[in-house]
């Protein structure tokens, strides 16, 4: 199981495509000094070794954590594969393991996704879910590619957030959704700031119920 015996907290945070689960993810950890991993980079990466040619599984078989750092990694038509490869058996097997090993850190850690609280952790004591509407998110996607000097349309990422969304919600292999007991936080119409607040509220909550 994925329980930490070790002391340490595990956070499961889930949610779509631009909700702001990673930045919110990375806030919460730094705040409470845990380790944190953007699980969606993992397959990003496997997606950017088989768009040179590479098979899915071998490439998940043989990432290393240098593979992580690719700055093409947030390229749309990487996004794009990474929903492609995230539902091949073999693939999603080669990385649950290193995924949970994760989750067991001594020092605590976060972890940010699509099935944490789902299938990867489902023992974590804080599951959030981060939302917000598919128009909201791809504003944000869009001002942050157009931050990087990438030509693209709004209109072309919304299409793409929804399509992604439709993949990754009708899967067969661990859909989208919030684990059952998982807090939702809607970012909508929310700052980031008051997202992260939430989060770290929630977190110091149940560290106060476990004493």
């Amino acid at each position: 199981m994925t329980k930490n015996t070790s002391g340490g907290m595990t956070v499961a945070i889930d949610g779509p495509a631009a909700a702001g689960k990673g930045t919110v993810a990375k806030a919460v950890a730094a705040h409470f000094g845990f380790a944190h991993l953007d699980t969606g980079l993992l397959y990003r990466a496997v997606a950017a070794k088989t768009l040179t040619g590479m098979d899915a599984e071998e490439a998940a078989q043989t990432l290393a954590p240098v593979d992580l750092e690719d700055p093409s990694l947030r390229n749309p038509d990487v996004a794009q594969e990474a929903s492609k490869v995230a539902v091949i058996p073999a693939v999603r097997a080669a990385l649950v393991r290193f995924q949970r090993s994760f989750a067991t850190r001594a020092g605590g850690a976060v972890l940010d996704g699509r099935d944490i609280g789902t299938v990867i952790c489902p023992d974590a004591p804080v599951k959030l879910f981060i939302t917000a509407s598919p128009e909201v998110r791809a504003q944000r996607r869009f001002a942050e590619l157009a931050g990087k000097g990438i030509e693209i349309t709004y209109e072309t990422v919304l299409e793409d957030v929804k399509q992604r969304d439709l993949r990754d919600m009708s899967r067969d292999q661990a859909p989208l959704k919030p684990a059952d007991d998982a807090k939702q936080i809607d970012t909508t119409e929310m700052a980031i700031e008051d997202a992260v607040a939430a989060a770290v509220a929630l977190i110091e909550a149940k560290q106060a119920e476990r004493g």
